[in-house]
């Protein structure tokens, strides 16, 4: 007769299991949705002065190539965790620069990627032409401890090598 009351508290255990494997599940599928994300990077094109009167270029000409070469980078170098998806060319603009005292170009390119993860996210942001994040999928994002660590680790480590190589110069 003892066991009566040692059923009854694994039944009630029992009956909350279900509940606790379903928010595991649903957290798990939460965990594996991809992030799709729309990333804009502005190419500013520095001209290059003519040497023995052949192979100048301007502002407009050099942003467009360097927009053209990155572009192409995007496309064919696979990123392990990021999947590109659209890669949109906008219309190059031009804006004058009091300390240089000249018009410098920029060729805007937008990206279209899938992520595995937000900490793929940090390569996008990392870059000194990124201008603007659009996250168009999920709408909500939960963040475990573990992965605000992470996040926050790919942070540190991509602003450690930022000042690096901005010592090496």
């Amino acid at each position: 007769m003892l066991r009566s009351g040692f059923d009854l508290e694994r039944r009630e255990t029992i009956s909350e299991f279900p509940k606790s494997v379903e928010r595991t599940e649903q957290a798990e599928t939460e965990a594996e949705q991809k992030i799709k994300i729309k990333v804009r990077f502005d190419y500013k094109g520095i001209p290059r002065p003519a040497r023995f009167f052949i192979g100048g270029k301007n502002s407009k000409d050099v942003a467009e190539d360097l927009r053209q070469q990155q572009a192409a980078l995007w496309r064919n170098v696979p990123i392990q965790g990021v999947r590109i998806d659209d890669l949109e060319f906008l219309e190059p603009y031009a804006v004058y620069d009091e300390y240089e005292e000249s018009s410098i170009t920029y060729a805007p390119l937008e990206l279209k990627a899938t992520l595995d993860s937000l900490e793929d996210l940090v390569r996008f942001v990392g870059k000194a032409e990124f201008r603007r994040i659009e996250i168009l999928e999920p709408a909500r994002l939960t963040l475990t401890g573990k992965e605000l660590e992470r996040l926050f680790y790919k942070f540190g480590e991509l602003l450690q090598g930022m000042r690096r190589e901005q010592e090496m110069r």
